[in-house]
């Protein structure tokens, strides 16, 4: 019997669900002599967006360190995009839509990387809401937050396609799995309640979800160097222990050598029967290597003191705007700050301005996104509103504002 291509399974014009994976939850507007595919459209609407751009100065693991060659969070992206199209490419699946997924799949990470993450959710469930993850933040985003000019200079939501949503929310890297099946099932991505919950239902989003992993592995112990963190004895003795493990030997632990193995292992061990996955030599190589970067990078002390600084933060800018909510006009008692914290507060006026319905209030005509913060009917439009606002920041920007917060 013949083996089976992913190539036949690939999200192409043609493919049997293809009409289902290029579906939007809106029409979109068309241009003239568009050239490019619809996956192809969500790429550039991704790399148009603001949030994209901010990634340049979001933490990977090593927060605002003033060093041009630790990674951040826009280098891991691309970092996924160039891994996900080498194995896509060689898989014979569709690249377009492993580029869409993969620079689109971190949008929704808070700053400071994971520890800003646990942080939102603390101030999350001290006020009844859901749990903060990034992966249904990225969405949450990507649907109802970044907003592009049109020919009229309206603005509108990025309004992108079933497969890069799905990819987005469901490429959680954290999860020790050796072979990621696509799902069969074309679910509602709002009924996602945890992180990992669902595998992606596309394989090109398998691949984006693996490229993940093999992205961070490497690169942070390049960085743990860099910093002083690590030292190459501790690099040396886990190069000595992962070539007792098997037949592969590295003659190096760096970016390159790690990326070249496991993105070779993974075209090698891939078939549509099992999805897309790693031999158990590779597999068993990956999740030592992620245990001593969380031993040793990821769980040190320093970055426990780091969490502490962060919560500040993050607390502090959440706290002295929330105080406005039992203000009778808060609007009105903003804009009356607004000459002491013109950055922190502006910035919030101008982030309501595009996202809220207040009574008394009327947004421009330029929006013609979707409301996201009902102030009229919903008792928790104000948290809610701070949370996303937080959330989308620089690490530079937030730092600023607490600064700002600070100063006299």
């Amino acid at each position: 019997m013949e083996k089976q291509k992913f190539s036949d399974y690939g999200m192409f014009e043609g493919h049997s669900e293809y009409e289902l994976a290029v579906q939007r939850c809106e029409d979109i507007y068309q241009r003239r002599y568009d050239l490019r595919s619809d996956f192809a459209r969500d790429y550039t609407r991704i790399i148009f967006s603001q949030a994209y751009r901010r990634l340049k100065h979001k933490t990977q693991v090593f927060f605002a360190v003033e060093d041009d060659h630790v990674c951040t969070r826009s280098e891991h992206v691309n970092l996924v995009e160039s891994i996900s199209y080498t194995i896509a490419h060689q898989l014979g699946l569709n690249t377009e839509l492993t580029k869409a997924i993969a620079v689109g799949h971190d949008l929704g990470h808070a700053p400071f990387g994971h520890g800003g993450e646990t942080i939102l959710t603390d101030i999350a469930k001290s006020h009844d809401l859901d749990k903060f993850w990034h992966e249904k933040n990225s969405l949450h985003f990507v649907d109802h937050i970044e907003l592009l000019e049109d020919n009229n200079h309206y603005q509108h939501n990025l309004n992108l396609t079933y497969a890069v949503r799905d990819g987005i929310i469901s490429h959680c890297g954290e999860m020790n799995q050796k072979y990621i099946q696509r799902r069969k099932e074309y679910i509602n991505l709002n009924d996602y309640q945890y992180a990992g919950q669902y595998n992606p239902w596309t394989y090109e989003g398998c691949v984006v979800k693996m490229a993940d992993k093999i992205a961070y592995l490497a690169r942070d112990i390049e960085d743990a160097l860099r910093l002083n963190v690590l030292t190459q004895s501790q690099i040396d003795e886990l190069r000595t222990q992962l070539n007792q493990m098997g037949n592969y030997q590295f003659h190096a632990i760096n970016n390159g050598s790690v990326v070249n193995y496991f993105i070779h292992d993974v075209v090698e061990n891939s078939c549509v029967e099992k999805g897309i996955g790693l031999s158990q030599e590779a597999f068993d190589k990956m999740k030592f290597i992620m245990k001593f970067n969380y031993q040793n990078i990821y769980l040190i002390k320093r970055v426990q003191v780091h969490e502490k600084y962060v919560s500040l933060i993050l607390h502090s800018i959440f706290d002295f705007l929330y105080d406005y909510k039992n203000h009778n006009d808060f609007i009105k008692d903003l804009k009356q700050d607004l000459k002491q914290y013109p950055k922190l507060i502006g910035h919030y006026l101008a982030w309501l301005e595009k996202y809220a319905v207040i009574e008394n209030y009327s947004r421009k005509k330029e929006y013609h996104n979707h409301i996201v913060y009902d102030f009229i009917h919903d008792s928790h439009a104000f948290e809610k509103s701070i949370i996303d606002y937080l959330a989308g920041m620089s690490d530079a920007f937030i730092i600023q504002l607490f600064n700002e917060l600070i100063s006299f």
